[in-house]
């Protein structure tokens, strides 16, 4: 068996990030483990269903300057939920940016925001 185990995320500051997907969109927090050269490896999940984050300090100017926009403006991150409601309203109340009103489409209900750094998420409840 494959799966996508981990996709890497630029993030300016290692804590404020760990914060931001912990209290604000109730990731859990697998590993934050020193690294020798001075960085970390920060990992967070969603769930238990295999994939994660590494959360990834830039270094130098040209990483400083995707952090926020890893995908020139769309949605490029997809969180899953079975209750959308709830997590919707459970991110709002924790300050998450929603740039749209809930639609509900064939495929579900979702709703796109955007995480401490401007990348664009999807929250979705798959139809069905």
């Amino acid at each position: 068996m494959r799966h996508i185990a981990l996709v890497t995320l630029v993030v300016d500051d290692y804590d404020e990030a760990i914060r931001f997907y912990i209290e604000a969109l109730g990731f859990r927090l697998v590993e934050d483990a020193p690294r020798p050269d001075g960085s970390r490896w920060v990992v967070v999940a969603a769930d238990d269903q295999g994939s994660a984050l590494l959360l990834a300090r830039a270094k130098g100017d040209e990483q400083s300057a995707r952090v926020g926009d890893q995908t020139g403006g769309r949605v490029g991150f997809f969180l899953h939920t079975d209750d959308f409601a709830r997590d919707h309203a459970r991110m709002l109340a924790a300050g998450v940016t929603f740039l749209e009103e809930p639609r509900h489409e064939p495929y579900g209900s979702v709703a796109v925001f955007q995480d401490l750094y401007g990348n664009r998420w999807d929250l979705l409840q798959p139809a069905g």
